[in-house]
């Protein structure tokens, strides 16, 4: 056990916001006017230098997004006063995955985000050194780790079915289709923009499931995820419940980077975030009839899997494996509880052992799709933690949690 670093969770329930027990400096990066938050939790948002930090910036925030509404995007100079670096604009963004802005992995100093010109959704790259800029005309989800390959997926629908996830200002054309044939996943070329339709609804909600869909559902594919290796990719097959008391249910798939040989890895309805430990093992939030609601690590292609944080990490959170001793650390998160607390911490996968980063009480106005979870993220070395949140009452801003070296001894 770390020594001096874990706290009990006696501690840990007391604890309000960030505890200076716990040794870790947090501060702001971010200052009004304004708000400020940054891409999805599984994106690169740290540059390959741990210097930049990837953010989007609104005037408002307290209603969903029309079409007209622009963000702008930058990146916080870490090590210059947490200046703000602005340096484009966006027309396609949600209060909770921002514009998919990000690093393109493999660039030193290469950028992507999404943006709508006139009735197309495209996506820019930006070189933040030169200034140098192109457009391709398809907006992306994630790329690959090689950085030559994207995945997209059809964001109107997103924002028809699930608002905070889509973009406004294009209508779906599919929008009274159950399961539409020509939308899905796109596999795209980032060098000649060719994108293809891999793997279409139809096809997906056609696959065998083990209870029948509801007549009048609509189906959708959303959170899409490259495996570390590049070679396939993981992702959410979500239909909506008509008359129930959830609005959807969810599995999660496998298929190979070209969309073929797809897998049902949790059929059982709630799979929730996740993320791949390595390109054989993902780790879910999700339900099992063998064990209830818990974070499960599933082996790819096959039935096997088990609980991960067993009495630790017993609500769905946003987690992520650090960059560190083969990922053996987890960084999570929660959502508000009851006193509306949202906690911060990390997992310790071998000492089965959490420690506290701090707890970040969410205004009661923050909820559903305005809601600002902390969606935290490491930097490339591990050594940084960045979140959002609006505990300080000052609108939705962006927080660093300075780890040490020292921290991961045992």
């Amino acid at each position: 056990m770390p020594r001096g670093r874990v706290l009990h969770d006696k501690i840990y329930d007391q604890v309000l916001q960030y505890s200076e027990r716990g040794k870790f400096p947090m501060r702001r990066v971010t200052k009004g006017p304004g708000f400020y938050w940054r891409g999805y939790y599984d994106k690169l948002l740290f540059d390959p230098t741990n210097r930049f930090l990837l953010a989007n910036h609104s005037d408002f925030e307290n209603r969903s997004p029309q079409a007209d509404d622009k963000i702008s995007v930058g990146m916080i100079d870490l090590e210059d006063g947490d200046k703000w670096i602005a340096f484009g604009k966006s027309c396609a963004w949600n209060w909770q995955q921002g514009c998919m802005f990000q690093w393109v992995p493999g660039s030193k100093s290469t950028v992507v985000w999404n943006d709508r010109q006139g009735d197309r959704f495209v996506s820019h790259f930006l070189d933040v050194h030169s200034m140098e800029k192109r457009t391709l005309a398809h907006p992306i989800y994630c790329i690959s780790p090689d950085g030559q390959w994207a995945l997209s997926t059809d964001f109107r629908r997103l924002h028809d079915e699930r608002p905070g996830y889509g973009y406004a200002g294009i209508v779906d054309p599919s929008r009274e289709v159950s399961a539409p044939k020509d939308s899905g996943i796109w596999k795209i070329n980032l060098d000649t923009q060719e994108a293809r339709l891999i793997l279409s609804i139809a096809q997906v909600a056609n696959l065998e499931h083990m209870e029948t869909f509801p007549s009048n559902t609509k189906h959708r594919l959303e959170h899409l995820l490259f495996s570390p290796n590049g070679k396939k990719f993981v992702f959410l097959h979500r239909w909506s419940v008509p008359d129930k008391k959830v609005s959807f249910r969810t599995r999660m798939l496998t298929a190979s980077a070209d969309g073929t040989d797809l897998c049902v890895i949790d059929p059982f309805g709630k799979t929730s975030h996740f993320d791949w430990m390595d390109s054989e093992h993902i780790l879910a939030w999700t339900w099992h009839p063998d064990c209830g609601d818990a974070f499960l690590m599933f082996k790819d292609r096959s039935n096997e899997f088990e609980v991960v944080g067993k009495n630790v990490m017993t609500v769905n959170g946003h987690p992520t494996f650090l960059p560190k001793e083969k990922n053996q650390w987890i960084v999570n998160d929660t959502y508000p509880d009851k006193f509306r607390n949202q906690k911060l911490f990390l997992y310790d996968t071998i000492g089965r052992q959490r420690w506290p980063l701090g707890i970040f009480k969410s205004p009661s106005t923050y909820n559903g799709e305005l809601r600002c979870d902390l969606h935290p993220s490491a930097s490339r070395d591990g050594l940084k933690i960045s979140f959002d949140s609006a505990h300080e009452l000052q609108g939705r801003n962006v927080y660093v949690v300075e780890l040490d070296e020292s921290a991961f001894s045992v």
